[in-house]
């Protein structure tokens, strides 16, 4: 009787010691927040919208570059013929042309990166990754989800915790 109460003791202490000595596994995901964002917006309208103005900027820049090209050859072309009035007066054209053509880049690239700070932190899609993080986290057991965008936070991560197919997938994307 005495073993058996000393068994049934040693075990029951065993059992009580044991998670004080138990290591609790963490685990940890990482998410791709850049490659997320791009897949929600692909087809949104205010991305086909950046596209498309940063299209237009771009066709307006190679045809005011080929115009200064064809007034380049132009200047080239009256000093070649001896004819200095008409190349200083097409050196002072490509002059302006230049000018505008700098002032014009300048003012569009500045509106593309507003719109695209714009689509960035757009709250809706913020939102909408944080629910879904969420309950990825909660369902998957995750004790914690880091972005790769945050190059110092992360040092080394193994592939297999990326669930940013599994954020895109939910996202029904």
């Amino acid at each position: 009787m005495k073993k058996k109460i000393f068994t049934l003791l040693a075990v029951f202490m065993t059992f009580s010691i044991l998670p004080v000595f138990a290591q609790q596994i963490t685990k940890f995901g990482v998410v791709d927040t850049a490659k997320v964002y791009s897949a929600y917006y692909r087809n949104s309208a205010p991305i086909r919208n950046y596209e498309k103005k940063k299209s237009e900027f771009q066709a307006e820049i190679d045809k005011q570059m080929e115009d200064l090209r064809k007034l380049q050859q132009k200047k080239l072309d009256y000093e070649n013929s001896g004819n200095d009035t008409a190349a200083l007066k097409t050196e002072t054209e490509i002059s302006k042309k230049k000018d505008y053509l700098t002032e014009y880049t300048n003012a569009k690239n500045v509106e593309l990166e507003l719109l695209q700070k714009n689509l960035q932190n757009s709250d809706e899609f913020y939102k909408t990754l944080y629910n879904t993080l969420n309950k990825i986290a909660e369902s998957g057991g995750y004790s914690m989800i880091l972005s790769l965008q945050d190059a110092n936070a992360i040092l080394w991560y193994s592939s297999s915790v990326d669930i940013t197919a599994q954020v895109i997938a939910e996202l029904g994307l």
